[in-house]
């Protein structure tokens, strides 16, 4: 019976992992008016203006050549612009039309994420918020980059209150040399 429950559970996991990826990707997109890895990306530049685009194609998960093709059409509509820094790199800026679309994606992401709790009762989303932080520390051991696991975070937010960020809490453990990788890190 155990083994049914585990693989009960795996299977409501990552159902509602998908969903909600899926669900936050679309809302983000059509916030920003670009692709879902175009808002990706101005959410990441939004924290990280001025980085070459080979980081930003790793960051959001795209290859180099995708990443300039999806450059093209933000640099097309407005929201980004490309600036030489050395050799064959480009530095990636967000303009000022560029931080509106970023911030517009990021307000829908929170929205969404919000939609989405709204079906649990404050109890339950202790216990969620509990379970999340171990299972997130547990992913930045398999990712190994808290920008690109967190890159359409709201970073304020999960430090808000003094609280720990559980994959930055991870990727120094992980700097430190801990194998556990700061997992079991909760507030604090």
């Amino acid at each position: 019976m155990h083994e049914l429950q585990e693989s009960r559970l795996a299977n409501l996991l990552g159902a509602t992992a998908l969903g909600l990826a899926d669900r936050l990707t679309q809302a983000a997109a059509e916030a920003a008016g670009a692709s879902g890895s175009g808002a990706a990306a101005l959410v990441t530049l939004r924290t990280a203006d001025g980085i070459g685009g080979t980081e930003l194609a790793r960051r959001i998960g795209l290859s180099q050549s995708a990443c300039t093709r999806m450059l093209d059409q933000l640099t097309a509509q407005g929201y980004v612009r490309r600036a030489p820094m050395r050799g064959r790199v480009v530095a990636v800026h967000l303009t000022p039309e560029g931080v509106t679309a970023a911030d517009a994606a990021q307000r829908a992401r929170s929205a969404t994420v919000g939609e989405v709790l709204d079906a649990l009762a404050p109890d339950r989303r202790d216990a969620l918020r509990q379970a999340l932080e171990p299972l997130l520390a547990a992913l930045y051991g398999r990712v190994g980059s808290g920008d690109v696991l967190c890159r359409l975070c709201d970073r304020a937010a999960c430090v808000a209150d003094d609280q720990v960020c559980p994959v930055g809490a991870a990727a120094r453990a992980a700097a430190q040399g801990d194998p556990g990788g700061g997992a079991g890190v909760g507030h604090g």
